[in-house]
């Protein structure tokens, strides 16, 4: 009877045990995989981010399941913009390689009416330029001319801590993967463009220099278009100061 007894009083205590946690344990589906969820926010966020970063690799599959947006290269921003003679280059090498690969290729100005038009320099010969007012390029006319095969966005322009920034979440959260190119964004102050980089590398946007977009999209040197592709990049990005904007900054 005594162990009887006993044997009744561990089964009550496991009985509890596994109902508490039962309680606090829930399956949620994520991406097709069943993770647990402990009432722990530091131990959901981790999992979360693992199962995130272990389904989406950030491949740019092809051209044709992906487009290029240039936000806002303006001509009332040219005085002011940190590197813009260097970003204006960078985003030129985007942009021939989206046209030499048939790619979705979209533009937008924020308040032309005030800030002036595109700037002359960019090939955007024949891309529509969408007039808007809110920061992000998220908007109807930029949505609406992407097709459902895209699945994959680039971004080259500015400001990064503005509409590069914003259009970034807005498109991550339309189940977009988001590519900025960081030689190809910047802002008046590099400060700003380097902490807007890493906020949007914490939302899981891909963090990618042009020459290496480029590289993702051939993906293949048999491409028939690759020798011209080849051209572009057969000489490195200019500096647009990743590495040593925030020191010069302090500097001056």
């Amino acid at each position: 009877a005594e162990y009887m007894g006993k044997l009744n009083t561990l089964y009550q205590l496991f009985r509890s045990f596994f109902y508490q946690i039962g309680k606090s344990l829930v399956f949620i589906s994520y991406t097709g995989k069943q993770i647990f969820n402990f009432h722990n926010k530091m131990f959901l966020t981790t999992v979360l981010r693992s199962t995130v970063s272990s389904s989406r690799s950030g491949i740019i599959k092809s051209p044709k399941n992906s487009a290029l947006l240039v936000c806002d290269m303006q001509e009332k921003f040219r005085n002011t913009i940190q590197y813009f003679p260097q970003i204006i280059d960078s985003t030129n090498r985007v942009i021939d390689t989206a046209k030499l690969l048939n790619m979705t290729t979209l533009a937008t100005e924020q308040y032309p009416k005030g800030l002036g038009p595109t700037i002359p320099e960019l090939n955007l010969d024949g891309v529509q330029k969408v007039a808007k007012t809110c920061f992000s390029m998220a908007i109807p006319d930029i949505l609406n001319g992407m097709n459902s095969d895209i699945k994959s966005v680039i971004l080259c322009g500015i400001e990064t801590q503005a509409c590069i920034l914003m259009t970034s979440l807005d498109l991550i959260e339309r189940g977009f993967d988001v590519h900025v190119v960081a030689d190809a964004v910047s802002s008046r102050s590099m400060t700003e463009r380097m902490f807007a980089l890493e906020r949007m590398r914490q939302s899981g946007v891909f963090i990618t220099t042009s020459e290496s977009v480029i590289l993702q999209l051939v993906r293949d040197a048999a491409l028939p278009q690759f020798k011209s592709i080849q051209k572009l990049i057969s000489t490195v990005a200019m500096d647009t100061g990743l590495l040593t904007g925030i020191d010069e900054e302090k500097s001056q």
